[in-house]
């Protein structure tokens, strides 16, 4: 797939008003032989997809920091580090600096994300004055809308009260108030509705424009998501038993390859960012930047593939969690090993004789060595090194990122089942169930909220979050005061950046 955007007036503007040093690269990294300006001729409606082929370009050029610090906090995971990234450690304790750069850098990324969205939209509304299928401008409208709600939802988890923009003119923030979060799912939910109909009905993996594009499951997806937050379980159900019911899914049998190449468009991915080396040992790579989930000594299979910084570990916490539920495939996959941390793991007598299957080699044949900044590392950001392009050795190159998965969709179904909604898509047993036989579990029967929080505990640990985001909706402070972290729900968000408090009115006195 061609993604072009270039410069617009709009994005110089964005740059000056949020500030230039992370957006600025990103705007170098866009162009692609195409510029939106006020000479563009609006009539050549062959060119209407252009616009939503850019904002696509946007939104898979993830910088590598908006992932981390959105998922940092939570008892799934750890940062790694010897005292070199000190703020982002103390973000996973929850003491935060609002003068911190990541804080700055991912409040910019996300609204820029929200600013090209509109314009997107806007721009393919003048092409579709002369587009003799108006119903396909319709249709890329509102693939920017799921667009733009996906980045309105991250940005309300990590900050609550937001601006919620209505148009490409990034000014407005000069004058506009902030929205609350529940005004802000509400709005999602309401854009969300909107898009729907409008949208391609298939997995995305179907789409033969844009594989693995937008479809109407992503935005059921985001509304479910949205009113979860805001505990309308029933339409919770109701937009997650749409999905379920659709049959367009189905989960995916090998669990361990699913984060690596064969889980790229996978039947179980309702939205995923895509990205290639184009099958080319040298040359051009469209990828997000792995290092940062890497080992910061291994030995691969394949001599002379890169490893990493070694910032991310998952918990000890969790470890014991999956050990105690007799977790295997989910384990192994979603955490590699280290000698060091299972010498630490030893310690505690409950876990002296651990599985023969633990080590320090993974099934791949990659071996990770003892490394001073972490005990463990996270197997959903491993790509095997035999896996990798012969040719490219970087860290993961290749490698899709996943936004959100079917799995979501089932535990979010049966979580709203345990609240008293009703559903036309089974029972909340037969959800968790269908994650937990995936896994090699046996059924169960009777699952309350708490069995659904566990099922979405192992199911989905460092994914974007949602365990932080899961424990803090239900107050759950105990759960994530662990490890010598002590949570309180003042600390639920991030403080404005300060950055953006210097020049935004309504951010002043927040």
């Amino acid at each position: 797939m061609k993604l072009i955007l270039k410069y617009t007036k709009l994005a110089l503007f964005v740059i000056a008003l949020l500030g230039a040093t992370s957006c600025q690269k990103r705007l170098d990294d866009l162009a692609e032989n195409k510029s939106f300006t006020a000479q563009t001729d609006y009539t050549i409606s062959s060119n209407m997809d252009l616009p939503l082929k850019g904002l696509y370009s946007v939104m898979y050029d993830l910088y590598w920091e908006n992932y981390p610090l959105i998922a940092v906090r939570g008892d799934d995971v750890n940062p790694g580090g010897l005292g070199d990234q000190q703020p982002y450690a103390d973000t996973d304790a929850y003491k935060y600096d609002n003068g911190y750069w990541m804080i700055n850098s991912v409040w910019q990324n996300f609204y820029h994300n929200v600013f090209v969205a509109h314009s997107a939209m806007e721009q393919t509304a003048l092409y579709q004055k002369s587009a003799p299928n108006k119903a396909l401008g319709d249709q890329y409208i509102a693939e920017a809308k799921v667009f733009r709600a996906w980045s309105l939802l991250i940005l309300s988890r990590v900050w609550g009260s937001i601006f919620i923009p209505t148009s490409s003119d990034p000014s407005g923030l000069l004058v506009a108030k902030l929205s609350t979060k529940d005004e802000v799912m509400k709005h999602i939910s309401a854009q969300m509705d909107e898009a729907i109909p409008l949208l391609p009905d298939m997995n995305p993996n179907q789409r033969a424009d844009i594989r693995g594009g937008v479809t109407k499951y992503a935005a059921l997806a985001l509304k479910a998501i949205a009113n979860l937050e805001l505990k309308n379980y029933q339409v919770v159900a109701d937009a997650s038993g749409q999905i379920i019911s659709s049959g367009k899914f189905t989960l995916e049998s090998d669990y361990y390859n699913l984060f690596k190449i064969k889980g790229k468009l996978n039947s179980e991915n309702l939205l995923e960012w895509q990205y290639s080396d184009f099958g080319l040992g040298s040359g051009d790579v469209k990828g997000y930047l792995w290092d940062f989930f890497g080992p910061g000594d291994w030995t691969p299979k394949v001599t002379g593939a890169s490893g990493g910084w070694g910032f991310w570990e998952p918990s000890m916490k969790y470890i014991k969690f999956m050990l105690d539920r007799g977790e295997t495939v989910r384990l192994e996959t979603s955490v590699i090993f280290t000698n060091r941390g299972i010498a630490e793991l030893k310690k505690d007598s409950k876990y002296a004789n651990l599985p023969a299957w633990i080590t320090n080699t993974t099934r791949s044949g990659d071996k990770f060595n003892d490394f001073p900044r972490y005990l463990f590392m996270s197997g959903k950001q491993y790509l095997p090194s035999d896996q990798l392009t012969p040719g490219r050795t970087g860290y993961g190159t290749n490698k899709n990122f996943t936004i959100i998965r079917y799995p979501e969709i089932l535990l979010m179904y049966a979580e709203a089942l345990t609240h008293g909604a009703s559903g036309s898509a089974g029972t909340a047993d037969q959800a968790v169930n269908l994650v937990r036989n995936r896994a090699g579990l046996p059924s169960v029967s009777g699952v309350n909220t708490q069995a659904v929080m566990d099922e979405k505990y192992a199911e989905l640990a460092m994914e974007w979050g949602i365990r932080f985001w899961d424990m803090v909706r239900l107050g759950n402070t105990a759960e994530l005061s662990y490890e010598g972290r002590t949570f309180t729900m003042d600390k639920a968000f991030l403080p404005y950046p300060q950055a953006q408090i210097d020049q935004l009115p309504a951010l002043k006195g927040k």
